[in-house]
């Protein structure tokens, strides 16, 4: 497996496990600026690497009704302001072409959304700015037949691109995560490094009626699995209130919660690299 540079973390292969977390959304300078905080003195205690997440525009929720964000403009100055004044690296996804420009200049990872992993020239796009590209795999794919998205970023001769596993599409609001998806993108003949979406997976889309619902709880379970089966990353919706949150309450994990919950990731991560050498 090829490794990969987001600024100084090193992704792929045997390096450490990495953590992308942060709000779902932006929902105000403040809160956001506030979670991101948090989120260094966490991984700072436990010297991991880590890169936050927010989203400028959610422009696949449930409802017309729900929250979506501040919009581009105003999202991308809060990132670029998380960026520059705590000098971290930082993800947030784009839905078209015409966004993809303007993200890059602030942005670190361009990530292509799950229900958007066909899209060419969205994929293309995204890849052609030379950023680092995070294709989540839809709820609808095989892990076989990311080689085809990712074949689309190749394409363009950037080779900074990893993929990200967030469920399979179950029916009835609900969705499954296959683990054997996990290594069989990891030894795909692509070769990109592979994140396993932690809270994306136990969402339950639509399970809120104008909303998507989900199981917080059982987050740090599959997070747990799929560091034991190997991945490179983790990737987490985080919340300093989740209950309150204005997008994926309720599958985000709680800022109080996360202390222990890296702590074990870190260490089931540790045994898994010890046992290859």
């Amino acid at each position: 497996m090829k490794q990969i540079k987001v600024n100084d973390i090193t992704i792929g292969g045997d390096a450490p496990l990495f953590f992308i977390m942060g709000p779902c959304v932006i929902e105000s300078e403040k809160a956001a600026l506030s979670t991101l905080e948090d989120l260094l003195k966490i991984t700072g205690a436990l010297n991991v690497p880590f890169v936050f997440k927010s989203s400028y525009d959610k422009a696949n929720r449930t409802s017309v009704k729900s929250f979506r964000g501040p919009g581009l403009k105003e999202g991308l100055r809060i990132l670029k302001k998380a960026k520059d004044v705590f000098k971290v690296s930082v993800l947030t996804d784009v839905h078209c072409t015409h966004d993809v420009g303007a993200v890059a200049e602030v942005c670190d990872v361009l990530q292509i959304p799950a229900y958007l992993c066909r899209q060419t020239d969205l994929i293309v796009s995204a890849a052609k700015t030379g950023a680092v590209v995070n294709i989540k795999k839809g709820q609808f794919l095989s892990p076989q037949d990311m080689r085809h998205s990712v074949g689309k970023a190749l394409s363009t001769g950037n080779e900074k691109v990893f993929v990200t596993e967030r469920g399979t599409s179950f029916g009835y609001n609900n969705l499954v995560v296959d683990f054997r998806g996990l290594p069989i993108m990891r030894s795909s003949e692509w070769g990109a490094p592979v994140v396993f979406d932690a809270t994306h997976s136990v969402q339950s889309p639509g399970g809120g009626g104008e909303c998507s619902g989900g199981d917080r709880d059982m987050a740090r379970h599959l997070a747990s699995a799929a560091v034991a089966v190997g991945v490179d990353g983790i990737f987490m919706e985080v919340h300093q209130e989740p209950d309150k949150a204005l997008c994926d309450g309720p599958n985000s994990v709680a800022i109080k919660d996360l202390p222990d919950i890296l702590a074990r990731l870190i260490a089931i991560d540790r045994l898994v690299k010890a046992e290859r050498t």
